[in-house]
């Protein structure tokens, strides 16, 4: 990390969170977590399941599988490990349910989990003092509370990173395809500063409900856009601009296969015009449900947080799936909601390997190892993760990110492959994209 990361602070601006479900029959089905006792670290994984907008189901699978591994190799420091599990349903009471029984439970960390209403479950973690360790990234609350540990840059990176792969990859001009919600209203500054970062820009902003069941006028105006803009830059005819062509991409979490659904039907005469997307957004599922080499997507641009999923460093964690999530079709491994859990679980099992075997794991004793220990490694699938004072990023809304790196991936014969190797850093994009705010 470099020195001009500095912590800040700021209001938060975000809505709503949890509702709290057990999904473990009294909270202790799974074999070696019932029952808790002084042997016991008890944690909780919450995530949306069953609504109309986005649903991440496999986060509090992928977190049941990796305490049944820890637990059948005899826990962390002689600890097993107790998950709760607890469904937001995209609901800001529920949310704040969520919260509120994670602290009634006397839980020491909330993992690997999901949730837009961080203005709601927040600051009951906070009075209980539990950190929020590894969240998918998606409320500001996030990366401002300092009892909030990201093992991501969230959408703010991905975005910023989609805009400088775009503008890498020769588009003339952008249009963004984004949720109307607060969440969504600081897209398009940060995809801006990512494509200003490879000289093109500004972005057209098109702005959709997250919950529509049809895109129409949302990809009709996105295209219109895209060859307008194309053709009064180009000053040519847009077929033999296509080397340096318009460029749409989506950012609408479960509902962009939505979105290209309805852009496929309008784009036939225009096949010039090229897409891209974000990992979360699109995964090698959806690729692979809208037609595999067929499908609509293939050549699109996307950004992500990991490495690929054919990638050798998630072996270990397919192993898990394969040996312990029972053939759990909510558990798909190319699923970035998933991966985050996996990586926020290991996170915490290095933390807890990194106390003394007498101290008590409390949720203050986990805190205070992850603010003054040493970075913690994730198998290569992220940097080197560190959330000490020096660490933090000199940007007034994310100064909890301290993982600004991204991939660039792309669609080719039907599969999510790396455009080249290793991480891509985004910290120069992220800071200057939030100063235009």
């Amino acid at each position: 990390m470099t020195a001009s990361r500095r912590r800040t602070a700021r209001l938060a601006d975000v809505v709503s969170v949890a509702a709290c479900t057990a999904l473990l029959a009294g909270c202790g089905a799974i074999p070696g977590t019932a029952g808790a006792d002084k042997d016991t670290v008890t944690v909780m994984t919450w995530a949306p399941q069953g609504t109309e907008a986005t649903n991440m189901p496999g986060m509090p699978a992928m977190a049941q599988a990796y305490a049944r591994w820890v637990n059948s190799e005899g826990g962390v420091n002689g600890h097993r490990i107790r998950v709760l599990t607890c469904n937001d349903h995209n609901d800001t009471v529920r949310a704040a349910r969520c919260a509120g029984r994670a602290k009634r439970e006397g839980v020491v960390a909330v993992v690997g989990s999901y949730s837009q209403h961080g203005r709601s479950f927040m600051p009951a973690l906070e009075s209980a003092g539990i950190p929020y360790i590894g969240g998918y990234g998606v409320a500001d609350q996030e990366f401002t509370s300092p009892y909030s540990y990201p093992v991501n840059g969230g959408l703010p990176a991905l975005v910023a990173g989609n805009g400088r792969q775009l503008a890498a990859g020769s588009c003339s001009h952008v249009s963004l395809v984004r949720p109307d919600t607060t969440v969504g209203d600081q897209l398009p500054r940060l995809i801006n500063a990512g494509l200003a970062a490879g000289g093109s820009g500004p972005v057209t902003d098109v702005r959709a409900p997250e919950d529509a069941s049809a895109y129409s006028r949302q990809a009709h105006k996105a295209l219109a856009d895209a060859k307008t803009y194309a053709a009064a830059r180009a000053g040519t005819a847009l077929r033999s601009a296509a080397a340096r062509g318009p460029c749409v991409t989506a950012v609408l979490g479960g509902r962009t296969d939505t979105f290209f659904d309805s852009f496929r039907q309008l784009r036939k005469d225009s096949p010039y015009v090229r897409t891209a997307s974000v990992l979360g957004s699109v995964q090698q599922s959806l690729v692979d449900q809208s037609g595999g080499p067929r499908s609509p997507l293939e050549g699109a641009f996307a950004t992500g947080w990991y490495p690929a999923d054919g990638d050798a460093r998630w072996k270990p964690m397919k192993r898990v799936i394969e040996e312990h999530a029972f053939g759990d079709n909510r558990v798909d491994g190319s699923d970035p909601g998933v991966q985050t859990t996996w990586i926020a679980y290991t996170v915490l099992r290095q933390v807890l390997k990194s106390m003394d075997e007498d101290e008590s794991v409390t949720a203050k004793s986990v805190r205070r190892a992850l603010d003054q220990g040493e970075p913690v490694g994730t198998g290569g699938l992220t940097p080197k993760l560190n959330w000490n004072y020096d660490n933090m990023l000199a940007a007034r809304d994310f100064p909890r990110i301290v993982n600004t790196t991204v991939t660039y991936q792309r669609v080719r014969n039907g599969r999510l492959t790396p455009v080249h190797d290793g991480f891509v850093d985004v910290q120069k994009t992220l800071e200057n994209g939030a100063s235009e705010s």
